[in-house]
């Protein structure tokens, strides 16, 4: 007859019941890993397919000239990656690149920030406003662009007509050099309402309490804002800040949309971002060896500007519990 073991004041189970429960929880766990694997199994091959074996490819192809036009391909070396550092238009795309995630990020984040801060106070019907707000972000970027051109011509434009009112002669936004670059971050701020929605659950998760507390001790607005908001929000806005970076620094459809929708060849340079490019290179030109070379450059600068924000951006992000991470 079975009986069950003491130790003290604990009394333990048979070996064979304890045995037979971990048998179960084991063929349990089984099973329930299985299910779980065959629910994300059409993202994992999504993800093997057009990431894993597309990347791997492409690395393969920067290391050899490859024209899509005939077919015929051969080994490169470092060639490709050469001619990048001797290509003028790489290093002004580039720059061009750089200069509009300088300007596109910080307005994306300060506008995303001040419409954040007006649904966190409205009350009632916030729901409604939300997906107002979010709406643009699913508007197909040809219909924005198409919006755009009305909205951006020099001539005839809404916003030139609308400056006009108060006297200002508006500037030719799609045909100025100058003016290119806040053209296409005006076009990108219509998209906002992704990072509005995530400072939104960020500004509803700050404790009340704290607000009333440095009311209590005479603390207004402003300086509850930047005492208080700023730093309990800091790790979302850090989190926006890097993946805001990183789409702009891939920047195309809204660039491409706006000047170089008809084919056009004789877009000021400007207009030539990193991601136009290397699309003329690959598929007008069917130089696939460059583009490839110019793909993986991207994806190091990206890296590299990544590691440097999380170095320097950890410093000043507030996370609860500890001051870093």
């Amino acid at each position: 007859m079975m009986t069950a073991e003491t130790d003290g004041r604990h009394t333990r189970a048979p070996r064979a019941a304890r045995g037979g429960r971990r048998g179960l929880r084991r063929k349990y766990n089984v099973r329930e890993s299985a299910a779980g694997y065959l629910f994300i199994a059409p993202w994992i091959a999504g993800l093997a397919i057009f990431t894993v074996i597309s990347m791997s490819w492409s690395l393969v192809l920067s290391f050899q000239n490859y024209d899509l036009a005939t077919g015929a391909s051969g080994p490169a070396g470092f060639e490709n990656y050469a001619r990048l550092v001797q290509d003028p238009n790489v290093l002004s795309s580039l720059g061009n690149t750089f200069i509009y995630a300088a300007m596109a990020v910080p307005l994306d984040i300060a506008f995303a920030l001040l419409l954040a801060s007006l649904l966190n106070g409205v009350k009632r019907a916030s729901g409604f406003f939300r997906v107002v707000y979010y709406l643009p972000k699913m508007t197909p970027g040809v219909a924005t662009a198409a919006v755009f051109l009305l909205l951006l011509n020099g001539n005839s434009g809404a916003i030139n007509k609308f400056l006009g009112l108060f006297g200002i002669d508006g500037p030719q936004w799609l045909a100025d050099p100058a003016w290119m670059k806040p053209s296409i971050v005006l076009m990108s701020l219509w998209g906002v309402g992704g990072t509005t929605v995530i400072l939104l659950a960020a500004l509803q998760a700050v404790p009340r309490e704290l607000y009333e507390a440095a009311a209590t001790d005479g603390a207004n607005r402003v300086q509850q804002f930047f005492h208080i908001t700023i730093p309990m929000i800091s790790p979302t806005l850090f989190f926006l800040v890097i993946v805001n970076t990183i789409g702009a620094l891939q920047v195309f459809d809204q660039a491409y949309l706006l000047f170089y929708r008809d084919g056009n060849s004789s877009v000021p340079d400007a207009a030539r971002f990193y991601g136009v490019y290397l699309y003329q290179q690959a598929f007008q030109q069917f130089n696939f060896g460059p583009a490839a070379a110019m793909a993986w450059l991207l994806f190091a600068i990206i890296m590299v500007i990544t590691v440097i924000q999380i170095k320097v951006g950890n410093r000043f992000v507030h996370y609860e519990g500890n001051d870093r991470p």
